[in-house]
């Protein structure tokens, strides 16, 4: 029997494409035929529950999180399946907010080894995501909230027929794989709807949302969008999350709050509970009040993450340029005193860091420019004349690890000001490390900091 450290090693063995830049996305190198094959052969466990499916450029692992937790709340066993993680492999297999363990991840992974042995050319995501759906079958879960890893039409978790299709807001980002022109990418992602499956879209750029209207008609889903069809109306955003409005046109409207802050999270959050509502419509057992107003609750690392006080520390793992103007936004929402703020920054290098640095850098006084220990990340030197090239005048400090800069951070933000670290999954999740924080559980359930964050929110109605 293998240990837990050989099991990660086997699977480590397959070609991972979340560490090598070179993948064609194309069908004949990226297909379903592959991930078909392996999941037949363990008896097709991605048949035995429901599904919700979610893709998108940003928003999805929120709007993941939000529908794994109010589907927990109506007393249902949920698997939560995302990517990448932040600490730790087992944060992308969640059953009701659990990780696996990893014994059982060893044993199925030795389960699934013959067969994957057997199958040329599987990648790692693929063995991965079949893990994924064999440990949920296992597990007799009633739903399973599935995020796709990449694009969507050629992605492995592209295999079910879930209840509905979730599309989150669709922006640039892996452009040397799935286009670039929005209309590209909206075509590659548009490949997870099923005939006759309904879809919610979040609201798009027109480029986009053409061509998602195009393939919603060609395969006869019904397209509910936020914004035509469903209302939102963000409030304030402030340290301890955001409110907001939302429900059907024509029906009635009720507030929500959840503990992720930005207007983002209002579109998030609408996408989420129009999601749920068609999954109810279905035959999914959920309680009638379960979308009229409440707590939209979601344990969801590393987005707008307050961490610390003294100096406020926020963790956001804003990746591309529209995630950074969100985040930008947020902070000055939130934050709007004259203080002290420092970005701490580093990408991996196929991120457009020019975009990123244009919403970030004007706003900030200092910048620690940092790596993740991962093969992808773009080294200081480059992150530092894409800093100068955007303008930035300010004091720019280099540090050879994510540990390392927060402590440069801490002493140029003084105990009132602020830190911002942001760029790249990894550089968030190697924070979390530094800082000492749990695997898979937001600080806000926690530290300190994160009970302060939320204290004005604690009378809130809990309906959700």
């Amino acid at each position: 029997m293998w240990t837990y450290q050989e099991a990660l090693d086997y699977l480590y063995s397959f070609t991972n494409y979340e560490v090598r830049r070179e993948v064609r996305y194309a069908p004949e190198v990226m297909n379903l035929d592959r991930p078909n094959q392996l999941l037949a052969a363990v008896g097709n466990p991605h048949r035995a529950y429901p599904v919700i499916h979610i893709t998108g450029t940003k928003g999805k692992g929120s709007v993941g999180a939000y529908c794994q937790a109010a589907l927990q709340a109506a007393g249902l066993r949920v698997g939560l399946y995302s990517s990448p993680h932040l600490q730790e492999f087992r944060e992308r297999f969640r059953l009701n907010d659990d990780m696996i363990s990893e014994l059982e991840l060893t044993a199925l992974l030795a389960e699934l080894k013959p067969h994957a042995d057997a199958i040329p050319g599987l990648t790692w995501f693929e063995v991965t995501t079949a893990l994924g759906f064999l440990y949920f079958q296992r597990q007799a879960v009633d739903a399973l909230v599935l995020e796709v890893g990449l694009g969507g039409r050629l992605d492995a978790t592209n295999v079910v027929t879930p209840l509905v299709s979730v599309i989150t807001s669709l922006s640039y980002d892996h452009t040397h794989l799935l286009g670039n022109t929005l209309a590209e990418i909206a075509r590659e992602k548009a490949g997870i709807i099923k005939p006759g499956v309904p879809v919610v879209s979040a609201p798009q750029p027109a480029e986009a949302a053409a061509v998602l209207e195009e393939v919603a008609a060609e395969r006869g889903a019904p397209l509910l969008v936020i914004g035509r069809d469903w209302q939102v109306v963000p409030g304030h955003s402030t340290r301890q999350g955001q409110r907001f409005l939302a429900g059907p046109v024509g029906g009635d409207l009720h507030e929500y709050w959840t503990p992720l802050a930005g207007h983002h999270q209002a579109i998030n959050g609408a996408v989420a509970l129009a999601a749920l509502t068609l999954v109810r419509q279905q035959g999914v057992a959920l309680p009638p009040g379960l979308v009229s107003g409440g707590r939209l609750q979601a344990n969801w690392p590393g987005r707008f993450e307050i961490v610390d006080l003294e100096p406020v520390i926020v963790l956001d793992a804003a990746h591309n340029a529209a995630s950074a103007q969100c985040l930008r936004d947020t902070v000055l929402e939130v934050f709007p005193e004259k203080v002290t703020r420092v970005l701490v920054f580093g990408a991996s290098a196929d991120k457009d860091v020019a975009g990123m640095f244009r919403a970030l850098l004007p706003e900030m006084d200092h910048l620690v420019l940092t790596h993740a220990d991962h093969p992808r990340a773009l080294d200081v030197d480059t992150l530092a004349a894409e800093a100068l090239a955007a303008g930035f005048s300010g004091q720019m400090v280099q540090a050879p690890t994510v540990a390392q800069a927060l402590e440069e951070a801490r002493s140029l933000a003084g105990p009132a000001g602020i830190v911002v670290l942001t760029g790249s999954l990894f550089v968030v999740g190697e924070a979390r490390n530094a800082l000492g924080l749990a695997v898979g559980r937001a600080a806000y359930l926690d530290t300190i900091a994160g009970q302060a964050a939320r204290a004005a929110a604690s009378d809130t109605p809990l309906g959700m």
